[in-house]
């Protein structure tokens, strides 16, 4: 078997899967039920896998702080961005960057940081853009 997979320290795995079900259409794979400490999730969202593990310092698993997020963030394309910002926002996250339309890419994008200390950024794509077109957008930009 061949793929990859996103795993990520989160202070309580069943209750982010929780959070993460009123924001995204996610499929549950895998979901234990063990004591708080000891759980692990594992989750497809728009086919990629994301594992998550409870906080256990005792075996270095250190989750993020909310006011301390860590540097990496997941970049969703979703069919709705609205919808999914609306349910973001609903369920305690906290806005970074509200939907931005950008219409010369074709694109708009949204950021928040959710509870558990992670960044989100949401992506809906109206059109394609060619990668030789974004390049000349940001080479007249950058003329500016």
């Amino acid at each position: 078997m061949t793929g990859v997979e996103i795993d990520m320290i989160v202070t309580d795995s069943i209750k982010a899967l929780e959070l993460y079900e009123k924001i995204f259409d996610v499929e549950r794979v895998e979901v234990t039920d063990f004591p708080k400490g000891e759980n692990e999730v594992i989750f497809s969202l728009y086919g990629v896998r994301f594992h998550m593990l409870d906080e256990n310092p005792e075996f270095q698993l250190i989750a993020p702080k909310p006011d301390n997020p860590q540097t990496i963030w997941f970049n969703i394309m979703v069919p709705d961005i609205n919808e999914t910002y609306s349910n973001a926002m609903k369920t305690g996250c906290t806005e970074l960057q509200p939907v931005t339309e950008i219409p010369d890419f074709g694109v708009s994008n949204a950021i928040f940081n959710d509870p558990f200390g992670y960044q989100w950024m949401l992506h809906q794509i109206y059109k394609e853009v060619s990668f030789e077109e974004r390049m000349r957008l940001f080479e007249e930009k950058r003329e500016d």
